[in-house]
This record gives structure tokens, C-alpha cells and sequence, in this order.
């Protein structure tokens, strides 16, 4: 018989001696084995080598062999993953601020939370369709520009403003890729990052993320206030600024024309970019939106970020950058150091979508059914729960902001009452100067639903 084979067959004699054995046991010595089996110690030792390597037995020198503590199977005890708390360090990632966003509602919850569009308000027929055609044509699946395909590109110039070449676009994995991209393309980690007080939470934790500090400039009912903003690029030498000029999220705001202009002076002044988010470009809800800042910007200042996911479908994920000057070539390095391209079939889809008529008929109805829910919620609020006090009513957007006058986690009393709403003090980068609330109008079914959340709402406000 070969030395493998006897191995082998002393271990198997040996697995089934263990198995009635308890953790602890001490097994036969090395003598006692070669007695018993008739093998060399040579041939012992290897097969409790061999155990060992199976996590069965324990070898102590001078001691002798032991069987190993039963491994639990997968699922009979927690696994301990308290190692990583230690190995990761401090936390760059803010997974708390973010969470609520993409987490999974209440059982039965309505839905007034997040930033995107009920299943009945997306143009799924047509992203259908779109996805269909895409996938017959022959170079569907081959590599894609880094920049993104041309077509595409224009499409993003003309929505940027005349000014805008399609060179001047780079084409994203959605909005949130973007702003992560920008936000490490632009500033160097530890440096400040100026923020509208309150903002998109998740730029903050993007911000946060590229090793940022993100600082709160206060805004008023007509957008970001110039003086204030001139006095922080001052006092933290920032050299960017984090803003979203149009339909604000969450106040709904939408920055006064005078001070459209100022605030890229201001950051010209000092030598520093602005990252315009656009992200409502398409969600108005019928009135004329203003230009971005991008479309009067000659010089490089702003750099403007858009996306097509929120008015079509979260699982659309593409938008882009508009960048001129030095800070696209870095851009476009960061591309290639990321993920080199957006994948060509959902771009060619993309492409399909926005040139077809039913992209400007979904448009238009949604732009409708936007400004029905905005004011059936508003209409419904003032009713359910006239403590509260929406800001203002927007010109675009999927949200109101409520203020609630009070201090307690007016949130979480709502998912108890069988509504998600997303709480204010998350859209802060440091404290909150009151209690509020956004509360979406988009991700419910219909407005009879808007009402019943309304009604909740109002319950969970009075505590009955």
C-alpha cells in the first residue's frame, strides 16, 4: 500500500474516533496509534497534521493532541465581524445620513420619502421600447468612448445651454457618480467644501466621502446669500462651492436672477469652482425654469452636473458633467481610473428614449401630475396638520419642505404612523436652526394615497 493510501486511511479511522469524542478529549498518543494500527510515527504525525489543517484536532507540544472546538455551522451563531471596527479606522463614509434614502420602508408604509418617481409616473413603455431598439443595433455592446457617445453628449450640451459644446460634456453613471467624481476631481481631501444650509444630504456624505469638510452657507427664500457666500470663501479659503440653483433640494428654492449672477462672481473672485446640480432640469412642473449658471459661464467657473434618473427611472442611471479647461481632462482621467465607461447599452438606450415623441409627451404629463400632487399635499397639509408650515410651494421638485415646530424626531413619529418622510436634520452639515421635515409628493401611488399620508401625518402631528 502507498504512504498516501495508509495516510489516508489512518485519518479516516482517526475523523470517525473524534466524532464521538468531546472538545477537549485528549486522543490516543503517538505510540498508542502506531501499536494499534500498525503504521510508522511518521505516519502518525502526518495525519494529525492533516486534522489540524481541518480545524478537528489541537496539537500541543509536550502535551499531546486534543480535539478542536466544534466549528458552528453557517447561521447557528452571529458571525463576529467586530475585527473590521478596528482595521477600517474613522468612518469617511456616512452611511447613517444616507441610509434612509435607499433603506427599505415600513411594512405598508406610504411613501413620501426619497427622489424618485412612482412606477405609474415613469415612461416605462417607452423605456421599453428605448432598451428594445437598443439592443438591435449591431455595436451595441461594443466599447464606448470614455466621454461618453457622441449623440448623447449632445443631448446633455443642448440641455446645458447654447453656449455648451458636446466636447464639454462627459457622460456619468447618474447623478450620484457625478457628484462623487466632482467632488474628487475638483478639491484636495482635507480642504473645504462651501454647501447651501440646508442641501442634498447625499452630496454631503459624497463630500464627506473624498475626504472633504463640508461648510453651511445660509440661504433665504430667494437662494444662497452672495454676502454670506463671499464671507466664507474669505474665511476658509474654499475653493469650491457645492450649490443647486434651480428648485432647490430640499427648500425648493430657486436662486433670485440678480443673484444668479453674484455668486459666480463672487466664486470667479476667489478663484474658485461652482458645482451647479441641476438635478431638476427636467421636474418642473410647467412654469419656465431659468437658465443654468452654466449657460452664461465663459471662463470655466461653474461645472454643471445633470441627469436623466430621476425624471425616467431609478434604474436609469445616466448623467453628465459639463466641464471646460483643465478640470475635464482631470475629469476624464478620473473616468478612466473608475470604471473607463458607462456601459454603451444603457447610453444607446438613453440615446433611444430622449429622441423618441414619447419623451416630450412624458414631459408634459409629468409636469402635470408634479404640479397636481404638489398642491393636492400642500391643500392637504395646511388641513391635517395646520401646525406645520410648508415653505414654500416649488416650481419644480418632488418635495415640500415643512417646517414642524417641533423638536422631537417628527420623522420616526411618522414611520410609526405608517409614513416614510425623510427628516430635515440630515439635510444640515451642522445644526439645524429648527424642525423639519421633506415630504415627497412623487413616490406614493396616486393623490388619493398623498391624502391618506397627509392624514397620518396629521395624526402623527397632534399624537393620537
Amino acid at each position: 500500500m502507498y504512504e498516501s493510501s495508509i495516510i489516508e486511511a489512518l485519518v479516516t479511522s482517526l475523523r470517525a474516533e473524534i466524532a464521538g469524542m468531546a472538545p477537549g478529549d485528549r486522543l490516543p498518543s503517538v505510540r498508542d496509534l502506531v501499536r494499534r494500527h500498525g503504521v510508522s510515527p511518521v505516519t502518525v504525525t502526518r495525519a494529525f497534521a492533516l486534522l489540524a489543517a481541518e480545524g478537528a484536532v489541537v496539537t500541543r507540544p509536550g502535551s499531546g493532541t486534543f480535539v478542536a472546538p466544534r466549528r458552528a455551522r453557517p447561521g447557528d451563531t452571529p458571525a463576529d465581524t467586530s475585527w473590521q471596527a478596528v482595521t477600517l479606522g474613522d468612518r469617511s463614509v456616512d452611511t447613517a445620513r444616507v441610509s434612509h434614502l435607499l433603506g427599505p420602508p415600513p411594512p405598508g408604509a406610504i411613501i413620501m420619502s426619497g427622489g424618485y418617481l412612482h412606477r405609474s409616473l415613469q415612461p416605462t413603455k417607452a423605456l421599453a421600447a428605448a432598451l428594445a431598439r437598443a439592443s438591435r443595433r449591431p455595436d451595441a455592446w461594443d466599447r464606448a468612448p470614455a466621454a461618453g457617445l457622441a449623440p448623447l453628449r449632445a443631448v446633455f450640451a443642448r440641455l446645458a445651454g447654447p453656449g455648451v459644446a458636446p466636447d464639454d460634456v462627459l457622460v456619468t453613471g447618474g447623478g450620484q457618480g457625478a457628484l462623487s467624481m466632482a467632488f474628487r476631481a475638483i478639491a484636495a481631501p482635507g480642504s473645504p467644501v462651501l454647501v447651501e444650509s440646508p442641501t442634498y444630504p447625499g452630496a454631503l456624505s459624497a463630500a464627506r466621502a473624498a475626504g472633504l469638510r463640508p461648510v453651511p452657507v445660509p440661504a433665504d427664500g430667494d437662494g444662497i446669500r452672495p454676502d454670506l457666500l463671499a464671507e466664507a470663501f474669505a474665511m476658509t479659503g474654499a475653493r469650491l462651492l457645492y450649490c443647486q440653483p434651480t428648485c432647490h433640494n430640499p427648500t425648493g428654492a430657486t436662486l433670485a436672477h440678480e443673484r444668479r449672477r453674484q455668486v459666480v462672481e463672487v466664486a470667479r473672485a476667489n478663484g474658485a469652482f461652482v458645482l451647479e446640480d441641476d438635478f431638476a432640469r427636467l421636474l418642473g412642473h410647467g412654469a419656465p425654469l431659468p437658465p443654468p449658471l452654466v449657460a452664461d459661464d465663459r471662463d470655466g467657473t461653474v461645472v454643471y452636473l445633470t441627469s436623466l434618473t430621476k425624471p425616467a427611472s431609478p434604474s436609469l442611471r445616466i448623467g453628465a458633467l459639463v466641464a471646460r479647461g483643465p478640470v475635464m481632462a482631470r475629469l476624464r482621467a478620473m473616468r478612466m481610473v473608475d470604471d473607463f465607461f458607462v456601459a454603451r447599452p444603457l447610453q444607446e438606450a438613453a440615446i433611444e428614449l430622449v429622441s423618441s415623441p414619447a419623451w416630450d409627451r412624458h414631459l408634459r404629463a409629468l409636469a402635470a401630475a408634479l404640479r397636481e400632487r404638489c398642491a393636492a399635499l400642500a391643500a392637504a397639509l395646511a388641513l391635517e396638520a395646520p401646525g406645520w408650515r410648508v415653505e414654500r410651494i416649488p416650481s419644480g421638485g418632488l418635495h415640500l419642505w415643512v417646517r414642524t415646530g417641533r423638536a422631537e424626531d417628527a420623522a420616526e413619529t411618522a414611520r410609526r404612523y405608517g409614513v416614510a418622510v425623510d427628516p430635515g436634520e440630515d439635510f444640515f452639515a451642522a445644526e439645524a436652526p429648527g424642525a423639519f421635515l421633506r415630504v415627497g409628493f412623487a413616490a406614493a401611488a396616486d393623490p388619493a394615497e398623498l391624502a391618506e399620508g397627509a392624514r397620518r401625518l396629521g395624526a402623527a402631528a397632534r399624537g393620537e
